[in-house]
């Protein structure tokens, strides 16, 4: 799962980048709301958090301007502005959720799995193809009976999977859902972390589509 942080406090981006790939998200790190625009119209995010006070750019006008161009990718307003005429002019202009600083990382963590649930149009906190369930908010993953702990990667890889149940991913796509800007991904990364996921698991857990990718299988 990659985010797009928009946060121009260096103290502030660091902790949140921080605490966000502690919790298996890979993140990428902007301070300027042009750079954001430009960096959302070249990568793949699937949550945007986005501060208001920006240089280069104001965040109420990136959020204009995303949607505007028709964009309905899930954006969480993080700002010290916490008057309610400045929340009201944030959620009418297409923020899907809005918090003001301080916060406390795990209630940003709570509210970014809402907002990626109502995305993917799945009700219940608990990810599910009929076989498996993840649980985002403690990586555990259930097959069989059975409940084991993903490792941050691997429960990132299963997540993927699990939001588009029947769909082939690719190589290149899971690389860009697991890791965030300047990581270091080795050549056999995802076949190594699908590896974890089949030995906790079971073999038949994650299915390889020959010269395509990976994909979950999807109950009866």
């Amino acid at each position: 799962m990659r985010i797009l942080l928009v946060e121009d406090d260096a103290m502030i981006g660091e902790a949140v980048s921080t605490a966000l790939k502690d919790a298996a998200y890979a993140v990428d790190w902007v301070q300027d709301g042009k750079i954001a625009l430009a960096t959302l119209d070249s990568a793949e995010h699937q949550v945007v958090l986005l501060d208001l006070g920006l240089p280069g750019q104001d965040g109420l006008d990136v959020l204009k301007r995303l949607r505007q161009a028709g964009r309905d990718l899930p954006v969480i307003i993080i700002t010290a502005r916490d008057g309610v005429d400045d929340r009201v002019r944030g959620l009418d202009l297409g923020a899907d959720d809005y918090l003001v600083k301080p916060f406390d990382v795990n209630e940003l963590l709570a509210r970014m799995r809402a907002v990626i649930r109502r995305q993917s149009g799945q009700s219940s906190p608990i990810l599910s193809n009929g076989y498996v369930d993840l649980d985002p908010a403690t990586r555990e993953a259930t097959c069989s009976g059975v409940t084991v702990l993903m490792s941050a990667r691997e429960f990132a890889l299963l997540h993927s999977l699990l939001l588009r149940p029947g769909q082939i991913l690719t190589r290149a796509e899971l690389e860009e859902q697991i890791y965030g800007w300047n990581e270091e991904v080795e050549s056999n990364a995802i076949d190594f972390l699908i590896h974890g996921v089949r030995r906790k698991l079971g073999a038949g857990v994650i299915k390889n589509v020959r010269g395509s990718g990976w994909r979950v299988g999807t109950a009866p």
